[in-house]
């Protein structure tokens, strides 16, 4: 089993790269449409998903919205619940950086030069070259602020990878055999039973997160943790019970939610005091 997360720029082939990949491993791929349709699958709006792209939100939408936080919280509560089993080629939406700290996801970036890249969009988009500079510019500089926007790091930094490929000098077929080679190596292992339910935990917790956020609580007044699967353990304070009702009423109405560990206090019942 492998689990093999795939970055890549517009016009280097990835995707192509990715269902080679997916094809050659017999794993699951997650790109674009597929993550959508598991977010519907565990029970997530889809006008809260409808846009699962790698932008960066626009000001108005930061200072006046919860919708991007809402909305990153959602995009790792899919990519952990996915991860979690095990396997499959998860294509962007920050997978690199989100299960970073699992040795058993192998990290790949796809790269290539900019005339390379001008080249392929020519060829299989019938875009002019000058039509596809302006859209390699247009996607690089989203990408970035992404990423800058949702980790605070720099999509390109070579840290994030394990293997980096230039496929303006490997070409499609041998990019896909390096890597379904080096996921076959002894050196990726599996996810250990411990991983597995790391990642089940982070992706209700995300969930957990974004509902708060969607009851539109001040989660800056709260802290929650959630010890296992189905148990959230909430602290803090509410403003007035009609808030800590909002609150609760938020959680429980989330799928999979079993028990709340409720230690939210009201400070209107404290006034006077």
């Amino acid at each position: 089993m492998a689990l093999i997360t795939i970055s890549r720029g517009i016009g280097c082939g990835g995707m192509h790269i990715s269902q080679l990949v997916s094809a050659g491993l017999k794993l699951e791929l997650y790109d674009d449409e597929k993550l959508q349709n598991e977010a519907i699958q565990m029970g997530i709006k889809p006008e809260a998903i409808k846009d699962m792209d790698e932008k960066s939100p626009g000001f108005f939408d930061l200072i006046l919205s919860k919708r991007p936080e809402i909305y990153l919280d959602y995009m790792g509560a899919v990519v952990y619940e996915v991860a979690k089993r095990g396997q499959g080629v998860i294509v962007g939406h920050g997978s690199q950086m989100l299960l970073r700290d699992f040795e058993c996801a192998l990290h790949v970036r796809i790269q290539a030069n900019e005339a390379t890249r001008i080249q392929n969009l020519m060829k299989y988009r019938e875009l002019s070259e000058e039509a596809a500079r302006k859209l390699i510019h247009k996607r690089d500089q989203e990408q970035r602020g992404f990423f800058r926007f949702a980790f605070h790091m720099d999509w390109n930094d070579p840290s994030l990878y394990d293997l980096i490929i230039n496929t303006e000098q490997l070409g499609i077929d041998l990019a896909a055999k390096l890597i379904m080679e080096a996921a076959r190596s002894e050196e990726i292992k599996a996810c250990s039973l411990n991983a597995v339910d790391a990642m089940d935990r982070l992706s209700f917790k995300k969930r957990v997160h974004a509902a708060l956020l969607e009851a539109d609580a001040n989660v800056s007044n709260l802290s929650f943790d959630v010890p296992e699967k189905g148990v959230v353990e909430i602290s803090g304070f509410a403003q007035t019970k009609e808030e800590k009702a909002c609150i609760l009423k938020s959680l429980q109405a989330l799928s999979g939610v079993s028990k709340i560990d409720d230690h939210i206090a009201v400070l209107s019942s404290y006034r006077g005091y």
